[in-house]
């Protein structure tokens, strides 16, 4: 196992958490545009850095997406995981040792005032679906030369577009760790299974639509 692809990935979701969770805090949750930018930078900025070393995966659905199209093995996307949750949990305890638990409970995704837990299910599952779509598009097939750069702004778009209703996590890491820091648990099962759904469906499709493009 590559420990220095574990290290680079437990960077980039400790970079994720720590800035998204960090600027919801210092906007006390009001500036989602500040909120969704802080977030796409810190993932952006991280595949520029980082995703040479490891592919740039920072979240657990993307990592569940390669391996199942066949591009991880079952053992190294265990050590990814198990990498990336972690970089959530240690930067959501120096997010609660800085701005305290509360803020690191509302740093954690939930469901929207006034939304269900379904709703805030298939919101994830749909905007896990864009970002994978855009990770595939742009870095797996394309070999994109600005590939951070679309993926944060994927990252900026879809909490613009679904922050409000689910949170906006797209991502298990994302809510684990502040879940165990905060103490806020509310629908924790959406934030697994909608980015593990959406991540897969986007990866099936675009392994299909470029094997046709092969082929023609």
């Amino acid at each position: 196992m590559n420990i220095r692809a574990l290290v680079a990935e437990f960077l980039g979701v400790f970079a994720l958490c720590f800035v998204g969770i960090g600027a919801i805090a210092s906007t006390q949750g009001g500036d989602l545009m500040a909120v969704a930018l802080a977030h796409g930078l810190a993932i952006g900025l991280s595949v520029v850095a980082l995703g040479a070393i490891s592919g740039g995966h920072f979240n657990p659905a993307v990592t569940f997406a390669m391996l199942i199209t066949g591009r991880m093995t079952p053992v190294g996307a265990v050590g990814y995981w198990l990498a990336q949750l972690l970089g959530g949990l240690v930067a959501a305890f120096f997010i609660g040792a800085l701005y305290g638990g509360n803020a690191v409970a509302e740093g954690t995704p939930v469901p929207g005032t006034n939304h269900t837990a379904i709703q805030a299910l298939m919101m994830e599952v749909f905007l896990t679906f864009f970002l994978v779509s855009v990770i595939f598009g742009s870095a797996v097939f394309n070999n994109f030369r600005f590939a951070g750069l679309v993926i944060g702004l994927a990252v900026t778009m879809d909490i613009l577009a679904g922050g409000a209703i689910s949170g906006a996590a797209m991502n298990p890491a994302r809510a684990l760790g502040p879940a165990i820091v905060g103490g806020e648990w509310n629908a924790h099962w959406v934030y697994w299974v909608g980015p593990v759904v959406g991540a897969g469906l986007a990866a099936l499709l675009y392994d299909f639509l470029y094997s046709k493009k092969a082929e023609s």
